[in-house]
């Protein structure tokens, strides 16, 4: 079967958040709104998830219709599996058209395994795309939250966006906090404020490389580039010193390299740094600038894995320079840097974060 186009392929959207984040109330709520009328959403377990009074048919054990349309199916071996039963129902049409999956993860979850069947299973990168990461952050738990449990952490730090979760109930000095402790781990990750539970299912889907809306890749809005160089810009650096603390050590920086790369060269260094230093690497998002190629390719790795890259049809802006958003923990740029100076012999430009 040839390779489906990225913006032909089925995004899927995870919704992570660590327990009592509110994923229950913002799923339900979600999936009551039209744009979400022909979603696909893979849970746990249908007990995890009161979805009970949206139920009208029941297909088999483990894959019912909702009444608004949507397919939930419980996932309980690996989701390589469930993704591609899904897609194989829907070809033979035993199952409704769905244009979208949500994943719901359990609140101690890291969203990285989810991805790793996104990026590295052959037959899912095919026909599936990555729309993006939203994890719920409950601000009036997160404080302990994030400084006792580091899988907390990493589902913020893996966040395309962020919901502010339960504000109705925390005071504005509470939610400024929390706000500014998540720029420190994940500034380039939209913060949306959740009160009562309510939000438009718009503000969490569509924050992927590839936006439908506009037939293209929106590479500015997913890099976020600026948004990290800013935050750096600013002093607003991880407490280094505070290792109490789990997101204590974890931060964002750019790298930006002017002269195009040799990508062979390029490539090493990625896979050697994420070959030994992966579990350090949280999030990787890029554009390279290759020699001989008039286009970008882009970049994506979480943690030790690197999607197969792919090549936008021309580049976004006029700047055609290699720009590299890195998001880590306990490792330092200067280690970075020293991996693409070795290889690709080139030093990172110091402006830009």
């Amino acid at each position: 079967m040839p390779a489906i186009d990225p913006q032909r392929a089925i995004p899927v959207t995870v919704l992570a958040g660590f327990l009592g984040a509110g994923k229950t109330t913002l799923l339900n709520q979600l999936l009551r709104q039209s744009a979400l009328a022909d979603a696909a959403v893979l849970i746990n377990e249908f007990g995890a998830v009161a979805v009970d009074h949206h139920l009208v048919d029941k297909i088999d054990d483990h894959l019912v219709v909702l009444a608004s349309g949507c397919l939930c199916c419980s996932v309980r071996g690996e989701l390589s599996g469930g993704l591609r039963d899904l897609f194989m129902r829907r070809l033979r049409r035993e199952i409704p058209a769905f244009s979208r999956v949500l994943i719901e993860t359990t609140g101690l979850a890291d969203p990285a395994p989810v991805l790793y069947t996104l990026l590295e299973d052959f037959f899912i990168a095919e026909r599936y795309r990555i729309d993006g990461v939203a994890t719920a952050v409950d601000v009036t738990h997160a404080d302990l939250q994030l400084a006792r449990h580091f899988e907390a952490v990493r589902q913020v730090a893996m966040a395309d966006r962020l919901l502010l979760t339960k504000c109705d109930l925390a005071k504005p000095e509470e939610i400024a906090r929390v706000a500014g402790r998540l720029t420190r781990v994940n500034p380039g990750a939209p913060q949306i404020e959740v009160r009562h539970g309510v939000i438009g299912a718009e503000q969490v889907i569509g924050c992927g490389l590839y936006d439908p809306a506009v037939r293209g890749a929106d590479v500015r809005r997913w890099l976020a580039e600026e948004k990290v160089a800013a935050t750096r810009a600013g002093g607003e650096m991880p407490r280094q010193h505070d290792v109490t603390h789990h997101d204590a050590l974890v931060h964002a920086f750019v790298l930006r390299f002017e002269p195009p790369l040799a990508w062979p060269e390029f490539a090493e260094a990625i896979d050697l740094l994420l070959a030994t230093c992966g579990e350090r690497i949280l999030r990787v998002k890029g554009l390279v600038g290759v020699v001989g190629e008039s286009a970008p390719r882009v970049v994506h790795c979480v943690q030790h894995i690197r999607y197969p890259e792919s090549v936008l049809p021309a580049w976004p802006d006029e700047d055609h320079g290699t720009r590299l958003v890195f998001i880590v923990r306990a490792l330092a740029r200067e280690v970075v840097e020293k991996a693409f100076r070795m290889f690709c012999g080139t030093a990172a430009q110091r402006d830009g974060g």
